[in-house]
């Protein structure tokens, strides 16, 4: 049997873009041909996909990485670079994406969501992307953009729709195999599953058939909610059940009543998650063929069963199925759709550090610098243009930017200077070509 895995990590890198050409039309009678470099192709994404058919995140385990491919450069007569190919990396329905930190950043809930965990680089544009009338002639080109690459925390909750929630050894195992084709390790001892286990179960005909997924989770004890145990790791699978069955045992452990037993489990949930004693449940006393009287049993609960003798076991499924019906026509629609996930798109900001030097954040800003050469007059022109619309020029005078100051975007730094008409880079780093006119015939 393979390994259950609840928790793991993720790496993922997208592909880089490819970079764009610097090439110039070369053929014999045709006079000033022109610009021709095409364009790199764009990196590949990576995608995380929710699917049924996985179990468990025991991949992620020992082989976190998961990589895009990259796209190719442009070449000259205008011949773009390939896209990357995508990777799509499928997850167990309920996996929650998290940040390092701890921040959620997605929930797969529903089969075929999709969530976006790195984006791909665009790829450059080739120097004929600059050609116009002001300027016959670019020697530039855009480097490749770089993919996101990033680290995550994966955490499975199971999505089911009914959940055993009882102590240790009060019979869950035994009653999920005994009404489903599930094989837990079932044994006369405490903890005995250290695993949830998955059950479908089937009720009725061929033509009124009703199907649902019911969780054995691993006995709970009592501190469990402050994570006593390993409380926190088998409550977490109890988040999503539509129905809750309270498993009482018969045989009162410990000199516990049904009653005690139900306080106690109740205000574990409650605890953890106080929606939880909202969820529909059932009261169920087991292991019935242990006790010689089970009569007095009827005012503590909803009903008595034995998974060994079967007694109550088709009544238990009948009812479970009928809240379980009502439990979905309660979150039917736009919920259950399929969901595309994209991280929000960081808007360009300022920070200045301690050292003065201003950082410009933003991958928009980070794009409009990515040329191949910015010693070029005609790049140079590109960058500030660029970095003007976006409002980077603004942005550093109210964040109080003085002449000479250091300015980073991504991998670029420059100093600042201000003039009548721009602002950019320093023009004794990088001097501008000086332009002669043309003489008149």
């Amino acid at each position: 049997m393979a390994e259950f895995v609840d928790q793991a990590q993720l790496h993922a890198k997208a592909g880089d873009g490819g970079a764009g050409a610097i090439s110039m039309r070369r053929e014999a009678h045709v006079d000033r041909g022109g610009p021709d470099g095409g364009d790199g192709g764009s990196g590949g994404d990576v995608w995380l996909v929710s699917d049924r058919n996985q179990a468990s995140l025991l991949g992620f385990r020992d082989h976190p990485f998961r990589k895009a491919e990259s796209g190719t450069h442009g070449k000259g007569k205008k011949r773009h670079g390939a896209r990357g190919s995508e990777t799509i990396v499928l997850v167990p329905v309920g996996t929650v994406v998290e940040s390092l930190d701890g921040e959620v950043l997605c929930d797969l809930m529903t089969e075929g969501d999709r969530w976006l965990a790195a984006e791909g680089g665009r790829g450059g544009m080739g120097n004929a992307r600059f050609l116009s009338n002001r300027r016959r002639a670019p020697a530039f080109a855009e480097q490749g953009e770089v993919g996101q690459e990033t680290w995550f925390n994966l955490e499975l909750k199971l999505v089911a729709d009914v959940a055993l929630v009882g102590f240790p050894n009060v019979g869950k195992s035994t009653l999920i195999a005994s009404v489903s084709a599930a094989k837990p390790k079932i044994a006369d001892y405490p903890f005995t599953t250290l695993i949830p286990n998955l059950g479908v179960v089937r009720v009725g005909g061929e033509y009124d058939m009703t199907e649902f997924v019911m969780a054995d989770i691993p006995g709970l004890i009592e501190g469990a909610a402050e994570g006593k145990g390993l409380g926190h790791q088998f409550l977490r699978h109890i988040e999503r059940a539509r129905v809750l069955v309270i498993l009482l045992d018969l045989a009162e452990p410990d000199g516990r009543s049904l009653a005690e037993q139900e306080a106690v489990l109740l205000r574990e949930l409650e605890d953890y998650q106080p929606d939880l004693i909202d969820r529909p449940r059932l009261r169920v006393a087991s292991r019935s063929d242990l006790v010689p009287d089970v009569e007095m049993a009827d005012g503590d609960c909803d009903l008595v069963i034995s998974s060994v003798t079967r007694r109550g076991l088709d009544e238990l499924v009948g009812r479970l199925a009928t809240m379980v019906a009502q439990a979905r026509r309660v979150e039917e629609g736009p919920s259950m759709a399929i969901k595309i996930h994209r991280p929000a798109e960081r808007m360009v900001s300022v920070v200045r550090h301690d050292d003065g030097a201003f950082e410009v954040l933003g991958r928009a800003a980070e794009r409009a610098v990515r040329f191949s050469n910015l010693t070029d007059d005609g790049a140079l022109d590109e960058a500030v243009r660029r970095l003007e619309k976006l409002g980077v020029a603004r942005m550093l005078r109210q964040a109080g930017i003085g002449e000479g100051a250091k300015v980073i975007v991504g991998d670029v730094e420059f100093d600042w200077w201000m003039d009548k008409t721009m602002a950019g880079l320093s023009p004794e780093d990088l001097p501008r070509r000086p332009h002669t006119k043309r003489a008149a015939r």
